[in-house]
């Protein structure tokens, strides 16, 4: 059965309504807020496995270990939480993609190289200086290299090795891990993060060859997250110290009064 890009579309619109509707009725947002809100700034930046589905299937793509392509990923995080256990985290990334095909006749990669945009709901839980973290929502994102290709073309069917044709990327992220608070070096965070394209790199229409061209990866992350603190007003009282002088001169004309 094909599923059309509409079908797609409205997966993500279900996406981003739950993700609003836990926001706005999870027990974090029934708690009082903090006084301060919470605001990082860092960068982060790890390995990540990739590849691509594609229906109809292509050959020499099973099991998924010969479909996989290895690369990089690295870009700046913002997280603001008005919330204990709660917040919005906004990233730029740089994420290398691709995928691979081989048999015993040679060896095929791809590989595809993003810029994405992903806006995350991020929900921590646990200790002040340890806690884990859950994050998730949707992402966009754009094709700004497509190597072409390197290697033996194994496929009998040549479509997928053209050059990409929708270079537009969007799609849901998903991520778990933990972080450690240190006292006066920051935030250091571990996660371990799935993405899934719901864009096609080629033309997934009726009249096209595939029905499915969505990129998947599976990337390990390490983030430093610096805090910042807004600067304490400094309280200056309206008048200055009381001297000995000026409680006597004040007792007097009390005295002064009365009579």
């Amino acid at each position: 059965m094909k599923v059309n890009g509409s079908t797609y579309r409205h997966i993500l619109l279900g996406w981003i309504v739950l993700s609003l509707f836990i926001f706005h009725f999870s027990p974090s947002s029934a708690q009082p807020r903090l006084r301060v809100p919470e605001i990082y700034l860092g960068v982060h930046g790890g390995v990540t496995a990739s590849t691509v589905i594609f229906n109809p299937s292509v050959a020499n793509m099973t099991p998924i270990t010969n479909a996989c392509v290895l690369g990089g990923n690295g870009g700046l995080v913002f997280r603001y939480a008005r919330h204990k256990f709660c917040g919005v985290q906004l990233e730029l990334n740089y994420m290398h993609r691709g995928w691979a095909e081989k048999n015993d006749e040679g060896y095929y990669s791809r590989e595809l190289h993003y810029i994405e945009l992903p806006l995350l709901m991020n929900v921590s839980f646990g200790s002040e200086r340890w806690r884990g973290i859950f994050n998730f929502g949707p992402q966009i994102g754009y094709c700004v290299k497509d190597n072409g290709g390197t290697g033996t073309r194994l496929s009998t069917n040549t479509t997928h090795y053209q050059l990409i044709t929708h270079p537009f990327d969007w799609g849901l992220a998903a991520g778990l891990g933990f972080y450690y608070r240190s006292r006066n070096a920051g935030l250091y965070q571990l996660e371990a993060r799935f993405d899934f394209s719901l864009g096609g790199l080629f033309g997934t229409a009726p009249v096209d060859y595939f029905s499915m061209v969505n990129p998947m990866d599976l990337s390990i992350n390490l983030a430093w997250l610096w805090e910042f603190k807004p600067r304490r007003k400094k309280v200056h009282p309206l008048h200055g110290p009381t001297t000995n002088d000026q409680r006597l001169t004040t007792k007097n004309n009390q005295y002064e009064d009365k009579l």
